[in-house]
């Protein structure tokens, strides 16, 4: 059953932490300051982190699992 998840483009991403804050599984770091990284077994797919990024660089995909 496919599932989603968040990802995030690490070439534009301005680890400012918007999406961490709204994270409801705190599945989003951003090691040594530098771009936020989603850890694909805590992300649920919600889609509020994407919505709350003032970047526009994390997008929902369609994984396999």
């Amino acid at each position: 059953m496919p599932k989603i998840k968040a990802t995030v483009s690490i070439r534009e991403c301005v680890a400012c932490g918007c999406c961490m804050k709204v994270c409801p599984k705190n599945a989003i770091t951003i090691p040594k300051g530098v771009f936020a990284k989603i850890n694909p077994k805590l992300c649920v797919g919600c889609g509020k982190c994407a919505k709350e990024c003032p970047a526009s660089v994390i997008t929902l995909e369609v994984t396999e699992k």
